[in-house]
């Protein structure tokens, strides 16, 4: 019993170490904020975090990696749900617009990390293009699943969509972009639904 109890310590602290991370990176910025403060809020020792985390890096990944987990439950969700591929697609759109409407939005936090680490070889920035690549991928087989033809540029559209209500939502009325965003990608689904088949 008491190996069970110190081995579940570190998953809780380490846990923590994480929540910490995640709240403040996204509220205030990565490179802004130090391990020492990490290490303070989360009332962890300084031992404890390098055993969890060897650097600051390690702890930004897992932080992004977090992230990316959330998203592909949300998205997973979507397109589980049984639904006609434009039913999925404005769920998917439908979650992105909840999350733009949710207290303490501050903007994608793949764009957020990607703006600070421009470095296209730095491991950072590779987790954001693989996620965004991930994201692109699922919609281009939704868009597919609609129509073939120009699929892949569909979900481009659908994409940039999607960034720029990002963006928009930190700075105006989060809930009118939510409407223009949504719109969009009703009209983009309408568009594309109707293209002509592949080979036609």
């Amino acid at each position: 019993m008491a190996r069970t109890e110190t081995d579940a310590r570190p998953s809780q602290a380490r846990q923590r170490l994480l929540e910490t991370a995640t709240r403040i990176f996204y509220m205030e910025g990565i490179h802004s904020v130090g391990v020492d403060r990490i290490i303070g809020e989360a009332n962890v020792t300084r031992a404890t975090f390098y055993r969890h985390f060897p650097g600051k890096e390690d702890l930004v990944l897992a932080y992004l990696q977090a992230a990316d987990q959330a998203i592909r439950g949300q998205v997973d969700t979507a397109i589980t749900a049984d639904l006609p591929a434009p039913d999925a697609l404005r769920a998917v759109a439908e979650s992105i617009a909840q999350g733009i409407q949710s207290p303490g939005f501050r903007g994608c936090a793949f764009l957020n990390a990607v703006a600070e680490y421009p470095n296209p070889d730095h491991p950072v920035h590779q987790a954001v293009l693989a996620h965004r690549q991930w994201f692109l991928d699922t919609i281009s087989t939704l868009m597919a699943s609609i129509e073939q033809a120009e699929a892949e540029p569909a979900a481009q559209h659908f994409v940039m969509l999607r960034d720029g209500a990002m963006a928009a939502g930190c700075l105006f009325d989060r809930v009118l972009i939510c409407e223009t965003f949504l719109r969009g990608v009703d009209g983009l689904i309408r568009t594309h639904a109707a293209r002509p088949p592949t080979g036609h």
